[in-house]
């Protein structure tokens, strides 16, 4: 059977002041009045049921990630004790559905990207499942057609073609230098890694044993304990020991054989302030409002935020990034936004968890 799961872990401290600890950024409701996991949910929902939708998020989190998703059942959400980062989710998830389903065909999909139209995201998703599905040795991933020569993505070369629309993956590459990834959207086989994969739990598995065999054990034996009464204890006492790895690092990067499937769709990974620009339509000086009231008086290229309806009002200012939350506000340029995540450990330091 096929399974989606839904990657909602992680807080997203590029996005403070509003994603906080308590309050992460899959749960803000920054575009169309709807939060980035709910729209994640409808995304998937359009093609599996329920029951078939899986969210893995942290365990302080489950309280509002369940509340945001009230059609899901109890036990399609895993917590985890603490983050691990994306090769231990992955392999959580499969694992446990491992146990569920032993043909279960996995597609994993981050709770934090913007992605239009719905068509073309379903067309390419079901692709995904299929090629899964009829070559049962490759770990699938889904790669979007650069708009731009952009570093701050990881990037995907693709090969010979394995089926319609289906190519098997000669390389990846993260975070280039410029002049690279200026030489990889101009020569046309090279996508974006958008983080969204399609595979048999098995498949996952047995990579993860191969690539990384520490983890596979002690997910395995979580598993195996899953439906019995010491699972929560094997859980908090083994999980937070695995290794900080990402999935792309761990085994993406070294698996045996690895398809990539093009995914036609406009698509925003809102990592950071100056990512809502993709998603919302600026006014005619270059303004970026994701909030109920702004005003701009000789203004431009500014991006504000706010989630409620507190007026934010500029006066001849330039490419700042303002950000209002009820006890926090940020203000900084948008080429200094890639420092918040520094900033916010500062602001821990100074003041404990009050603003983290």
């Amino acid at each position: 059977m096929r399974h989606a799961v839904i990657m909602a872990g992680g807080v997203g401290m590029r996005l403070w002041p509003l994603s906080r600890k308590d309050r992460p950024k899959q749960i803000l409701r920054l575009f169309a009045g709807t939060s980035l996991l709910r729209q994640s949910y409808d995304r998937v929902a359009a093609l599996l049921k329920p029951e078939q939708i899986h969210v893995i998020t942290n365990q302080a989190h489950l309280p509002i990630v369940t509340k945001e998703l009230p059609e899901l059942p109890s036990s399609n959400f895993i917590g985890e004790p603490e983050g691990r980062d994306t090769a231990n989710a992955v392999g959580l998830a499969a694992a446990v559905l491992a146990e569920r389903d032993s043909e279960a065909v996995i597609g994993i999909f981050p709770a934090d990207h913007v992605i239009t139209p719905l068509d073309r995201f379903c067309t390419a998703v079901e692709q995904a499942y299929e090629a899964a599905e009829q070559n049962p040795d490759a770990l699938v991933t889904m790669g979007i057609r650069p708009s731009r020569a952009d570093t701050n993505y990881g990037y995907i070369h693709r090969g010979e073609r394995a089926g319609d629309g289906v190519f098997e993956v000669e390389q990846f590459t993260e975070k280039p230098s410029l002049a690279s990834a200026m030489k990889y959207v101009a020569g046309g086989e090279y996508y974006w890694n958008s983080g969204m994969f399609a595979w048999r739990a098995s498949t996952i598995l047995d990579q993860l044993k191969k690539h990384l065999p520490q983890s596979h054990a002690a997910i395995q034996e979580i598993a195996q304990a899953w439906r019995t009464e010491s699972r929560q204890a094997k859980l908090d006492s083994i999980y937070p020991t695995l290794m900080r790895i990402s999935i792309d690092f761990a085994v993406m990067e070294r698996a045996d054989r690895v398809l990539v499937v093009e995914m036609g769709c406009h698509w925003v990974d809102v990592g950071s302030w100056p990512a809502i620009e993709s998603v919302i339509q600026a006014d005619g000086e270059g303004n970026v409002s994701a909030c109920g009231r702004a005003i701009h008086l000789g203004s431009r290229g500014n991006i504000v935020v706010c989630e409620d309806n507190h007026l934010i009002a500029t006066i001849g200012v330039d490419d700042l990034v303002i950000v209002h939350s009820p006890d926090a506000t940020l203000i900084c340029t948008r080429r200094d936004a890639a420092g918040i995540k520094e900033l916010v450990e500062n602001v821990r330091q100074r003041y404990g968890d009050e603003y983290a």
